[in-house]
């Protein structure tokens, strides 16, 4: 598996000093280009048919980035030609995606069922040139007459009159045949080597409600049909795809050349879609995903969906550094899931503020620090960031620790507490040194005892000794929150659940969710939770922070109330990936 994995340090050489798709659009736009004197102009058309996933972030960032690039427009544009799993909930969620990753598409937002009519008028003069004719073949009967290399495709219907197609084309919009009964294919090549220009079907008759046009249509373009002529409409210079229509940009070309658009013909260019390992990014078995239960939802954390990579914690920024950063190849490739926490890292390093939180608390008891005093120490943000400040924390004689700090009989090489061990340091405070621990009936650890120097205010000795023993993190007791955390590990365990003669549930991760309850967190956390405006629907990553020496965390901006905080792990401190 290790092999088919492209690291980063392949792409960046790849692409470095030169995406092959700008080098297209120079040349497109450069003297005696085909665009010459023309702005650039691109489109990102997802289908409302579920919510973005990181998949086609990389494309989104491709088509608005360009147009960026060279000072052109990018329109955004609704493929709602099937309306089958279309939803405005969809359309809705798509605009928030894309505006929380800072793109804009203006007054340019399209639907292509806004085209039906034109298409169909379209169609039309198709028929009239001779080039489409309604075929009574069922998709498995044309399947079983498409013929094979040498040996052309074979229809009954192809030379019926352009009298009688434009006939049955007008019957087949009133409503007057079954679904699945006839369709429109368009006259090309049955010899065709490219299979898809064997007379292809431009519609097909389906009675659905639509999102937008409810009952009024009855057939429906297909995409290889609708998609070009919605690009010369709309004075679209590239039109820029993934791999798979590659093979279809013949059919492309065809289409925009035999309807009289009275506009250019855009040119389509085609780059490798993203893939990720440790997961899946088809539509189709997300959407299994949600529906079947195995995930909250589209948003759950563990989802490759933008909104649920958002609900985790991930930032618009890292998410752009990380498709910016793969860079556009030409080659199908994997990307290490482990490259896209890396990305999320550094940016969270630079503005996270750092807060202390313990996850599995055990009590230590400050045996000769004074009853009923507490005293209140500064504690810097962020270290990289001078201008971030400081937050207050409060001591007093008991605080939280986490359970793994406390060892009765260490093993060997630990330096945390442990009793009569080495003398440690309470992150911020003072130094401490274990005295022993009680135990309930089961033998579990309930408290631990250590006494504390107190010349060694804001943890350095007064006569400079050297401190062996860790850094401890901490929460006062007295002023400490409970909250629920939740730890997210891939949804799969499987690096390629999405692999030949595999059920991709089948390889599903059972620890993939750890909920932990009765957590221990600052006061400051729970001031931020209980602030926090839930009811903002910009699309933005709710406040992430850093729990020193656990991982980063990000409130969850959909179960956490005043009453009951909860923060999701976003990453670890710990980073997998290898540059």
């Amino acid at each position: 598996m290790a092999d088919e994995i492209k690291t980063i340090a392949d792409e960046s050489a790849e692409s470095e000093g030169r995406n092959f798709i700008h080098a297209f659009v120079e040349e497109d736009i450069g003297k005696g280009g085909r665009f010459e004197g023309m702005q650039v102009h691109t489109r990102f058309p997802p289908e409302p048919n579920g919510y973005l996933h990181i998949g086609h972030c990389k494309a989104l960032i491709i088509d608005f980035g360009t147009a960026e690039k060279f000072g052109g427009l990018c329109n955004l544009r609704m493929d709602d030609t099937n309306p089958a799993k279309e939803d405005t909930e969809f359309v809705e969620a798509i605009q928030e995606d894309i505006h929380w990753l800072g793109f804009d598409w203006g007054d340019r937002l399209f639907y292509g069922s806004d085209y039906f009519e034109k298409t169909y008028t379209y169609a039309v003069e198709l028929i009239k040139k001779g080039l489409a004719y309604v075929c009574d073949l069922s998709p498995e009967e044309f399947k079983a007459n498409r013929g094979d290399i040498g040996k052309p495709a074979v229809s009954p219907y192809r030379d019926r009159s352009v009298e009688e197609n434009l006939d049955l084309f007008e019957r087949m919009k009133n409503g007057e045949f079954p679904e699945g009964s006839k369709t429109l294919r368009a006259k090309i090549d049955l010899e065709s080597g490219n299979f898809n220009m064997r007379d292809p079907v431009m519609y097909r008759i389906r009675y659905i409600d639509h999102h937008r046009q409810g009952t009024k249509w009855c057939i429906f373009p297909m995409y290889d049909f609708a998609h070009p002529i919605q690009d010369a409409l709309e004075g679209i210079t590239h039109s820029l795809c993934s791999l798979e229509y590659e093979e279809h940009r013949p059919l492309y070309d065809w289409v925009v050349s035999n309807v009289s658009i009275p506009y250019h013909k855009p040119r389509q260019i085609e780059f490798a879609r993203l893939g990720i390992n440790y997961t899946v990014l088809s539509k189709r078995k997300l959407r299994k995903l949600v529906e079947e239960g195995y995930v909250s939802g589209w948003d759950d954390p563990r989802m490759p969906t933008l909104c649920g990579l958002r609900r985790r914690g991930f930032t618009a920024a890292a998410i752009r550094s990380f498709c910016e950063r793969i860079g556009v190849a030409k080659a199908p490739s994997t990307i290490e899931y482990g490259f896209l926490e890396h990305c999320l890292r550094e940016d969270l390093n630079e503005h996270a503020e750092r807060t202390m939180a313990v996850l599995h608390p055990v009590k230590l008891i400050v045996t000769n620090y004074p009853e009923g005093q507490s005293e209140t120490f500064a504690v810097e943000n962020n270290p990289t960031d001078p201008t971030a400040g400081t937050h207050n924390i409060t001591f007093s004689r008991e605080v939280w620790i986490e359970a793994d700090d406390f060892m009765e009989t260490p093993v060997p090489k630990y330096k945390r507490l442990t009793p009569n061990g080495l003398e440690c340091r309470l992150k911020g405070a003072y130094l401490v040194k274990c005295t022993g621990c009680k135990k309930d009936g089961d033998g579990n650890i309930v408290e631990v005892y250590a006494t504390y120097d107190p010349e060694s205010r804001g943890g350095d000795p007064a006569d400079g000794r050297k401190v062996k023993g860790a850094t401890i993190h901490w929460v006062d007791v007295e002023t400490s929150v409970d909250a629920e955390v939740r730890l997210y590990d891939y949804l799969f365990n499987d690096p390629a659940p999405d692999g030949p003669d595999k059920n991709f549930l089948d390889c599903l991760n059972p620890d993939s969710l750890e909920i932990l309850t009765g957590c221990k967190i600052e006061p400051e956390l729970a001031k931020i939770a209980a602030e926090y405006d839930r009811s903002d629907k910009t699309g933005k990553t709710a406040p992430t922070f850093q729990f020193m020496r656990l991982g980063y965390f990000c409130l969850d901006n959909k179960d956490s109330t005043g009453d009951h905080i909860v923060f999701n792990r976003s990453v670890s401190l710990k980073d997998s990936f290898k540059k």
